[in-house]
């Protein structure tokens, strides 16, 4: 299919992942299920000085729990491979040696001085600061000068003195003047090829028909097309993608979100219990909406209304509140089932502080239908159901001292008596005790129910009361009201 779309996401292995490097991701992919096209995943990989094995696991485990699989790339193979750049050098020393035979390319032996100063130079005369193409038409004789001295040249791309206007996919028709994209680097003077070379041959090569990336990359490609033309000439290119650059994700004070901001690493949202599904459908909102009044919304359905040109230019906010809203949302979404077992992982150590044989699994999933409305993100759990697998609650002191005001022994002990009464198959029936006890006190149900929670499980607010006493069962909620009652007299 000659037509097909052919898609890609290229990140370097370098740190954490980043959830704006996800929302790329995220918009690549979406593009290609929705267009029943490919996404190809490569990993840039040349910058061995930054580099790690450890974070290009990190990327493929990462997007393994995303959910966004790759039709190419590392593990899956295919036609293009290698996937990882590190494993493509000759490809890209082969290309070079093309560009510089085909006159496209030059040997610049300009010292990081002399450039320094020609700029500054340039900047006091109100003149662009770029290369100003001082090696672009060097002598055999000057070369040889040049060599004689030591100096180790560059490989630099030879620019069009022509204008270059394209259509970008969310801005519309862009035009770049030859002043303002001047010849650039392509190989370090080592040999080493840079991103300015491997990004765009990589994409020629695999047949790249879409690239959507970063609004900060938007100033690279009238380089990227003219190297295009460039490849197409030499046969190492079939055409030029069509380009879509997109918004900026924005943290606090008006300023991009970088790798050091806290809120940017996705292995937070993982740690802290977020849904895949809820971040991805979050993130998707960083530049497109899925309608005017529906927020919430499944990854299939994005997939299947996904169009690019929907996607804004403007710089997206990135609200934390708002994303935690959309996670509780998606958690609620879930068959009580996959949400009990999702939240597993925060049953057990390291996050659970009670010895794994006091786990009770009819405890948990008995409690689980309460604790799903309640939860913000999984990791929420943990501390919402401690009181049943505890041998006793763990008590917040501020919670206590909030609880226990006026004559909290004399109302423990009246609701102790009406408990013993109680029906414990009937949550109404508890909830009836502890009103009858508030009212033999002159209190209201929210007043008489505060000493009682506190008392059974250690804080002021938690999971419905009367639920949480019935499957704790009576034995242990008495014993813990006695306990309190005991904490009181001490």
């Amino acid at each position: 299919m000659a037509n097909a779309i052919r898609v890609r996401f290229c990140p370097s292995p370098t740190g954490n992942p980043h959830v704006g490097l996800v929302r790329t991701a995220l918009f690549n992919w979406a593009f290609a299920r929705h267009n029943q096209g490919t996404m190809v995943f490569r990993i840039e990989d040349t910058d061995a000085a930054r580099d790690s094995e450890e974070s290009y696991e990190q990327l493929l485990d990462s997007l393994r729990w995303l959910g966004l699989d790759w039709d190419e790339g590392p593990e899956t193979g295919g036609p293009h491979a290698p996937y990882r750049q590190s494993q493509r050098m000759d490809i890209y020393k082969d290309v070079a040696d093309k560009l510089l035979a085909g006159g496209h390319a030059y040997h610049c032996y300009c010292t990081q001085t002399e450039l320094d100063d020609r700029r500054e130079a340039a900047r006091a005369a109100g003149r662009p600061s770029g290369y100003d193409g001082h090696c672009r038409e060097l002598t055999a004789e000057r070369i040889e000068l040049y060599k004689a001295e030591g100096r180790e040249a560059i490989v630099r791309f030879r620019m069009p003195d022509e204008a270059i206007t394209f259509t970008d996919l969310v801005r519309g028709e862009l035009t770049f003047t030859p002043e303002n994209v001047p010849d650039y680097g392509i190989v370090r003077a080592n040999g080493a090829p840079l991103y300015t070379l491997v990004n765009p041959v990589d994409d020629a090569l695999m047949e790249i028909t879409h690239v959507l990336r970063g609004e900060d990359l938007l100033s690279s490609t009238p380089r990227q097309i003219a190297l295009y033309k460039a490849l197409i000439e030499l046969g190492v290119a079939k055409e030029i993608p069509r380009f879509g650059h997109l918004p900026y994700v924005m943290g606090e004070g008006n300023k991009k979100l970088s790798k050091r901001d806290p809120q940017a690493s996705l292995n937070l949202y993982r740690e802290r219990g977020f849904l895949p599904e809820g971040l991805l459908n979050y993130l998707s909102l960083l530049g497109w909406s899925f309608s005017a009044d529906q927020d919430i919304f499944t990854i299939p359905e994005m997939v299947e209304k996904f169009d690019i040109a929907d996607v804004n230019a403007n710089p997206a906010r990135f609200d934390l509140k708002k994303a935690e809203s959309i996670n509780a949302d998606h958690i609620r979404m879930l068959d009580v089932k996959d949400f009990a077992a999702a939240c597993e992982p925060w049953l057990r150590a390291p996050h659970a502080n009670w010895a794994p044989e006091d786990f009770d699994r009819a405890a948990w999933e008995a409690i689980a239908p309460h604790a799903q409305t309640r939860l913000t993100v999984l990791s929420d759990i943990t501390a919402n159901v401690d009181f049943l697998f505890l041998k006793e609650p763990v008590f917040d002191q501020p919670s206590w001292d909030k609880a226990m005001k006026g004559e909290p022994a004399a109302l423990l002990t009246t609701a102790r008596e009406k408990l013993v009464a109680a029906d414990w198959n009937d949550p109404e029936s508890l909830k009836n005790a502890v009103l009858a006890a508030g009212e033999a006190h002159g209190l209201k149900l929210g007043k008489a129910q505060a000493p009682v929670r506190v008392a059974v499980t250690g804080r002021t607010v938690g999971l419905p009361l009367f639920e949480s006493l019935q499957i704790l069962g009576q034995e242990k909620t008495l014993a813990r009201i006695d306990a309190a009652l005991a904490k009181l007299a001490g």
